[in-house]
Parts: C-alpha cells; sequence; structure tokens
C-alpha cells in the first residue's frame, strides 16, 4: 500500500465555511480525505504526490482573510479509506428515527431510516451539529408526496432523508464535483436512484419552480448571497430550512430571507449552531 503525507493546517480564524474552502482547494491538488475541527484542517494526499512548494503557494492564495500554518508527516502505507472511517466516522442516530453508517459497520443503531453512506472526501458524515438539526427538521415536516431541493447536497444525507420520508420529487445540487460523485454513489447504495443529482450552483435553480421545500446547509455568505434564487424556487407557502452558521449570524440570514418574503418561523441551535424553518408569504 502507499505511504499518506498527513498535512496539518491551522487556520486563524476558523469556521466552517473556511475549512470547507480549505478541503475544496486542496482536493483540487490531490488530497484525497479530511477531517475538519474547531482550529483547522488535516488533509491526506499520497505521499507521491506532496509538495511542499504547492502547498504553501496554495496556501497563500487563500482568497480570505485567514492566517495559517502548517505540518507535514508521512505516514507509513496502508487501507486509508478503512482507517479514515474505523477512527473518524461511526454510526451516529440522529432524532431517534435516522441511522446513518457505513457499510462495514456492524454496530448499527435500530432506526426506522437507515442510511448508508461512503464518505470518501468525508463531506458530512451526520456528525456535525448543522446536519443533525436539518435532518430533525425534516423529520418535523409532512413530506409525503412533497417536491424538495437540498442546495449543497455533499453525502447527499438530506435528500435521501426527505426520500425516504415519502417525497414525490427530491432534487439534489452540489457544486464540487468531488462531492457530487459522492452523493451519486451514496444514492446508488441507497436504492434511490429517483433523487435527481446535478453538479452546479444556484444558477441551476432558475430551471427549477413551485417546489414544496427547500433545504440548504451551507454557510452564511453563500446563503444571503442565494437567497433570492432559493426564494424563486418555492411555491407560495412552501418551507425553508437553512443551516451551516452561528446562532450570532440568525438575524443577518433572517433579514436576507425577509427581503424575499420568506418569514421566520422557529429556530433550533446546537453547539452554537443555528437552523432556521422559513415559510414564503
Amino acid at each position: 500500500m502507499n505511504d499518506y503525507v498527513e498535512v496539518r493546517i491551522t487556520a486563524s480564524p476558523c469556521q466552517e465555511f473556511i475549512t470547507d474552502l480549505l478541503a475544496q482547494m486542496l482536493a483540487d491538488a490531490g488530497y484525497e480525505s479530511f477531517v475538519a475541527d474547531e482550529e483547522g484542517l488535516t488533509a491526506y494526499i499520497p505521499s507521491g504526490l506532496y509538495d511542499e512548494e504547492v502547498l504553501k503557494s496554495l496556501l497563500d492564495q487563500f482568497p480570505l482573510e485567514v492566517s495559517t500554518t502548517f505540518s507535514a508527516t508521512t505516514i507509513e502505507g496502508r487501507d486509508w479509506n478503512a482507517e479514515w472511517e474505523r477512527h473518524y466516522f461511526q454510526p451516529i442516530l440522529i432524532g431517534g428515527e435516522v441511522a446513518i453508517h457505513s457499510s462495514f459497520h456492524t454496530d448499527i443503531p435500530p432506526a426506522r431510516y437507515d442510511i448508508v453512506i461512503d464518505p470518501k472526501m468525508a463531506f458530512g458524515t451526520g456528525h456535525h451539529a448543522t446536519t443533525s438539526l436539518m435532518v430533525e427538521g425534516l423529520l418535523s415536516l409532512p413530506l409525503e408526496g412533497a417536491s424538495v431541493i437540498d442546495m449543497g447536497t455533499g453525502t447527499g444525507i438530506l435528500a435521501l432523508v426527505a426520500a425516504m420520508r415519502g417525497a414525490s420529487k427530491v432534487v439534489g445540487i452540489e457544486i464540487d464535483p468531488g462531492a457530487y460523485q459522492n452523493a451519486c454513489g451514496n444514492v446508488a447504495i441507497n436504492h434511490h436512484q429517483e433523487i435527481e443529482l446535478y453538479n452546479g450552483d444556484a444558477g441551476l435553480l432558475q430551471e427549477l419552480r413551485d417546489y414544496d421545500v427547500l433545504l440548504a446547509n451551507i454557510n452564511r455568505n453563500i446563503i444571503t448571497a442565494d437567497i433570492a434564487a432559493y426564494g424563486a424556487a418555492l411555491r407560495r407557502g412552501g418551507t425553508m430550512l437553512l443551516s451551516g452558521f452561528y446562532t450570532e449570524d440568525v438575524d443577518i440570514v433572517a433579514s436576507a430571507a425577509a427581503k424575499e418574503g420568506l418569514v421566520f418561523e422557529t429556530m433550533t441551535q446546537r453547539d452554537n449552531w443555528a437552523c432556521l424553518r422559513l415559510k414564503k408569504e
């Protein structure tokens, strides 16, 4: 098996959208898996592809005002996907009804909705507070026969929950090519090929109108920039669930939504992360 280089990047300030962008840039440079935390990101790349100068250049070109430092350690060859899953991805039960696990797990909690995911690029395993909040929000909605859009679908967890709960039409949109491919694989292994997945951004919403539910678990800046497109895709009386931002950003997001006729209904929060439910007037 090939050796890998483990690169530890600390970022200041550090927020989820910063580590997401770092992971996306590193993926384009050949890095294969990522583990984000409150202080930065740990990334892994085959040792033959590691180039310190390329990494330095990439960090120097980071488009946000963020200070970064890094260190690199060579790790002897192993089945790294299995190693990552064993240490970082454990089965999880959300809302008492949704179990999320990999195909190799045996200690799976019994649940009404069972989701198998293969998080090749570590884009969302259900463990992050925002994913749990969004799943819980979906569990509270009447989805039988509903039409649903999942913006930034990632590993496809939210789209799968919607389909399993009886939504008649589910569309997932993902801008990152690696995450999009991962979502396609996860939709297939869960036997929900009726979910329509697209690689793109909010521009794709121009062709989608009068949906019952729109989901966006991304980050504050993208949500506020694209909120008009989100609102236009919803029918009157439709529901929007938004997360991926901190509780202190709720007023900013709610204000941007209100300008598009989206009325605040409820908010849930966990670990300083927020989830808003809005209704289109």
